[in-house]
């Protein structure tokens, strides 16, 4: 078993330090390799703020990475099959040697696709990866890696100011109020509107600060990095896993109070038939998507409750067994956009954010997650997340709307799902 620079050992010899492999699967690469490690502390103390930050864990396990082996950018309504081509015929001409033969070990790329077709997507093959699974640790490289060494201090933003960004709250209002007269005209059943914030700090943002400090307050949730895109959701997109095929989808949101209050408003939650006919919409349109690929699929009759830091969402985990050979990301073409993000009917719903919402999503509510050479992968949806660069952190939030959506309620909702990336960026 290897260990690792700062774990308390002597590191086993370390590779040499490399030039990057170029961003194209036409250049010969030595080899992939996955072996097990001693890791003390979690993967997220082991990120390098150098070479881009790459994360998707969550309750202490998943994937890290960082350099860059490879690299897509794609856009258009194809870029799922075009993402998945490019990283087949990737994976299949690298040599692997594998001694872990995990789920995630071997080859992987961390992606996060744009919530619409017109803005671009990206795919990212590190080239160093840890990842932790059940009581195994291991470590990949792709070629010949950088040399590894503790990790640089994480420094905080320092102090923030916020400003509205290409939406405003009285705009959003005004989306919300005339999306619920469309939807009261028969026009569409549910559209998911957002909004952005942007913060300036006084230092350059340091990725590895805001992660973590999401993956401390909002366990339970999926804490994830992509090229700055940054945030922990609760909501999984789909998971596959071989034939089991995995899907977490929420809808239906209450704010927290204390616990005596918190009680009554789950009631409150439950009992909505507001948030119960949201949360219908999202499930429905998840299982249409993915019926045509699946067996067994079951999804409870009657939501549960989702109880997270700041808010709790009516949940249903959907589970089935796949009846072809769908790669995860077929999966993500096939679902993408669900009504959790978009709205239903999708093409009136889509019509509507394009006409109401004003701004550039950019790849907030798209996928985010990763996929190995075996096509397994687990793909979330970006959610309480922000676009990082520089200073500068462009935070997003939405709510779903129906007939009987409040517009006033709606700014609350969008408000409270700021928080936990304004707490992370504020160190709270």
């Amino acid at each position: 078993m290897t260990t690792l620079p700062g774990d308390g050992h002597e590191p086993a010899a370390p590779a040499p330090a490399a030039t990057p492999a170029a961003p194209s699967p036409a250049r010969p690469v030595r080899a992939v390799r996955s072996r097990p490690v001693d890791l003390v502390g979690t993967l997220l103390q082991r990120l390098p703020r150098a070479h881009g930050v790459l994360a998707w864990v969550r309750d202490g396990e998943g994937l890290v990475g960082w350099g860059e082996a490879a690299r897509l950018e794609v856009t258009g309504p194809d870029r799922f099959t075009v993402a998945q081509e490019w990283w087949e015929s990737l994976a299949a001409s690298w040599p692997v040697d594998d001694e872990v033969a995990v789920r995630g070990s071997g080859p992987v790329a961390f992606g996060s696709f744009a919530f619409g077709p017109d803005e671009p997507s990206v795919v990212v093959v590190p080239e160093v990866v840890l990842g932790r699974r059940g009581g195994t640790t291991w470590l990949t490289t792709v070629g010949d890696p950088p040399r590894l060494t503790t990790p640089e201090p994480v420094r905080s933003p320092g102090e923030l100011r916020y400003a509205r960004g290409e939406v405003a709250v009285t705009q959003f209002r005004s989306a919300v109020a005339a999306a619920t007269e469309r939807i009261a005209r028969g026009e569409l059943e549910k559209v998911v509107l957002a909004h952005d914030l942007v913060a300036t700090a006084e230092h350059d943002v340091d990725v590895r600060y805001v992660l973590a400090g999401l993956a401390a307050s909002n366990p339970g949730c999926w804490a994830y990095a992509v090229d700055g895109l940054v945030g922990a959701t609760p909501e999984l997109l789909v998971s596959r896993d071989g034939d089991q095929v995995f899907s977490r989808v929420l809808a239906g949101t209450m704010p927290r109070g204390g616990a005596a209050e918190d009680r009554a408003r789950v009631a409150e939650l439950v009992g909505s038939a507001k948030d119960q006919e949201e949360h219908r919409y999202a499930v429905e349109s998840l299982v249409r998507a993915l019926e045509p690929h699946v067996t067994g699929l079951q999804a409870p009759a009657e939501p549960g409750v989702l109880e997270l830091s700041n808010v709790s969402h009516l949940v249903t985990d959907v589970t089935a067994r796949l009846d072809d050979s769908s790669h995860v990301l077929d999966l993500l073409a096939a679902l993408h956009p669900t009504a959790a993000v978009g709205g239903t009917p999708r093409e009136a719903a889509l019509r509507t954010i394009a006409e109401l919402e004003g701004m550039h999503r950019g790849r907030y509510a798209g996928a985010t997650g990763w996929v190995d050479a075996a096509g397994d992968g687990e793909w979330g949806l970006a959610l309480r997340c922000a676009q990082v660069s520089g200073r500068s952190a462009r935070l997003f939030a939405g709510c779903g709307i129906v007939g009987a959506s409040d517009p006033d309620t709606e700014v609350l909702e969008a408000q409270a799902k700021f928080v936990p990336v304004r707490d992370a960026l504020e160190g709270s």
